[in-house]
This record gives C-alpha cells, structure tokens and sequence, in this order.
C-alpha cells in the first residue's frame, strides 16, 4: 500500500502539480472604448511540448479569440519572454465583460490546461453626478462616476469643452466654491490618458437674482405730430424675471409695471426687475417730452419729404419777396432754424422748431 501512494505522487509531481497558470491581475476596471492588456505565466511539466498558447472566454473547449468574430481585429497576443502570454484587447465594448483565461495545448493529447480563475474584466463608462440647479452663493460638487473601480485613475475636468485649471479637483469631485452665474455651464470628465473618452455633458443650471438691468429707449421720431417716448426694460436672471415696475426719481411709488412703459412727464426714470431671488434696478434714464415740439400741425396726411419739400418752397418764395422790398441779408428771424439735408433722407432743407 505503501509502496502504491509513494508511485502515485511520484507520478503527480511529474505531471500534475507543476501545471500553473498565474495572473498579475484577477479582475480589471477598464473605459468603454479603451485598450486592456491582461498578463499571465505558466509553468509545465517536464517531458511535455507546448504546441499552442491563446486565451478564450470559457475554461471548456471554447474558441481562441483572435479566431472568433465578435473580436475579430481587437485581439492581439504578446509574448516577451518564454512561458508567458499577454493579451491585448483593443476597443473594448459593453458585450467584452466576461471572464478570460488562458489555454495551454501540448503534445500529448491529454495534457492541455486552462488557468483559473481566470481574469474578469469588467467594462464602464464615465458619467457625471451633480445636481441640475444649485442657487448663487451655494457649494456644488460634481463627481466623476464610474460602475467599477479603475486602477489610480487621474480625473480632468471640462466646461464647455475646456480643461478646467482653477478650480479644487480632488479625486473624482470637481468642488465648487461660492457659486455665481459664471459657472453656468456644460461640465464633462476624463481620465488622464484616455482624454478621448469623455463622459456624456451634464448641463448645470444656477438661480440667481436678476443682473445687467438696462433701459432701452424707442420714440416715435422728432418730426411726427404726438411725439412719444417708449422705455423697455431688459435683464438676465434665472428664473427669468416676468415683475418689473418703474419708478420716476426720487419718487417712492411705482409710476408703471410691465415689460414697457410710456411716460407721460419729463423727468428721469429706472426700472426694478424682480424674480424670486431678489430685485435690482437699473440706472437713470433721462427722458425729454419738451425738447421736441412739433410745427406741422396741419400736415395730417402728407408725407415727411413732401412737407419737407413744401416748406422749402414756402420760405425761398417769401425770402425772395422780402429782398426786393427790404436791404436785409437772405433769411428772416422766424424762430425756426434749417437742418442741413443730411438730417433728413430727403436731400432737402427741412424746418423745426427751436424754441422749448
């Protein structure tokens, strides 16, 4: 009996328990789109020729992959030194998680090994964590995130489509500090070496109060019988602000709401914009209803250039009659002063009135 266990391990350390198969890595985190390589040793018993080497993705008598269709053109094999192997898989995709091992065929038929456990990789995509809206003067932290753990990953930042540099990246976390309307934006991450393999953009929305109030300034023209003066008021906020009322100077109560207001008085006015987050107003805009008095009271009807055109007529006729009658220069004092023509698009001397 004796002699019968001594033979049976005499026969094991010649073929059995000098198979192996070791790998530097037994689970691999790798990026949708990337290059993996997966490193194995192996040792055999003497007496025995390796014949052929290749990894597959079952442990039974599945395929070599640089055979099979689903990797044709992904699969290359490096080989450094004697009794080791190195697969590189390029281009990996959703449908490449599985588990590899490596296969070793020898000369004898029975002889063949598979390496277990084997290598699990394990496939992923980059994607931003962050909240959609964050008020101004708020923190907000954006996270890289990823379904596996990749191997000392180095994260860059992008807004925009632009390397973020000022900002505190730790980790995976972009940190922002004190937020304002400036970091409005599309923010995106990636891995240092893989910088083509960005996460899809996560668009980051602020809430602020309104800003950049203004007061545009629209008349009806200087030469039109019920001259009027409309100001409308513009601003960026978000919410996008829908209150605004206006104010005379030094006046404490609200002289008109809305979008647009027409004033019926001289005087300077501003106007307040307002969305949940606060209100600001803009500054003062002088408006003049006096300094564009109007003379063509009976021109209802007729065109600016053909008034333009009669005037001119008007005054040359009683111009010529006062010169023949009176030694005195070409022009009367009549309280209205000629605009050259290129006051006007009608080429003519036109007449407005100069007082107040």
């Amino acid at each position: 009996m004796a002699l019968h266990l001594i033979l049976l391990l005499m026969i094991m350390g010649a073929f059995g328990t000098e198979w192996s198969v070791k790998y530097n890595q037994q689970e691999i985190c790798a990026l949708k789109g990337s290059t993996v390589f997966m490193n194995g040793t192996f040792t055999h018993p003497e007496g025995l020729t390796v014949t052929e080497t290749f990894w597959t993705v079952d442990p039974s008598e599945k395929p070599d992959l640089s055979k099979s269709p689903d990797y044709s053109g992904r699969v290359e094999y490096l080989s450094t030194k004697q009794k080791q192997s190195s697969l590189k898989l390029s281009d990996l995709m959703k449908k490449d998680e599985e588990k590899f091992f490596f296969r070793i065929i020898t000369n004898v038929e029975k002889e063949r090994w598979v390496g277990q456990p084997g290598v699990q990789l394990r496939v992923t995509e980059l994607h931003v964590e962050a909240p959609e809206e964050v008020t101004e003067g708020q923190t907000a932290d954006l996270t890289c995130k990823t379904t596996c753990s990749l191997t000392d990953p180095t994260f860059i930042w992008y807004k925009n489509g632009h390397p973020l540099t000022t900002k505190t990246i730790k980790n995976n976390q972009l940190h922002l500090q004190t937020v304002s309307s400036e970091d409005v934006g599309s923010y995106s991450c990636a891995v240092r070496g893989s910088q083509h393999l960005r996460s899809t953009a996560h668009s980051l929305r602020v809430r602020y109060l309104p800003k950049n109030v203004s007061v545009s300034i629209r008349s009806s023209g200087h030469t039109v019988v019920g001259f009027s003066v409309t100001l409308t008021c513009s601003s960026d906020g978000n919410p996008p602000v829908k209150i605004y009322t206006w104010f005379k100077e030094d006046g404490t109560s609200p002289v008109g709401s809305g979008h647009s207001y027409s004033p019926l008085q001289s005087g300077s006015y501003y106007c307040e914009a307002q969305n949940e987050h606060g209100a600001q107003r803009s500054d003062l805009v002088p408006v003049d209803l006096n300094g564009h008095s109007v003379i063509l009271y009976g021109a209802a009807g007729v065109g600016l250039c053909g008034v333009a055109v009669l005037l001119s007529g008007f005054f040359w006729m009683r111009r010529k009659r006062q010169s023949r009658n009176v030694d005195e220069p070409d022009y009367v004092n009549t309280g209205l002063r000629v605009k050259s023509p290129d006051d006007d698009s009608c080429g003519v001397n036109v007449y407005e009135n100069v007082t107040a």
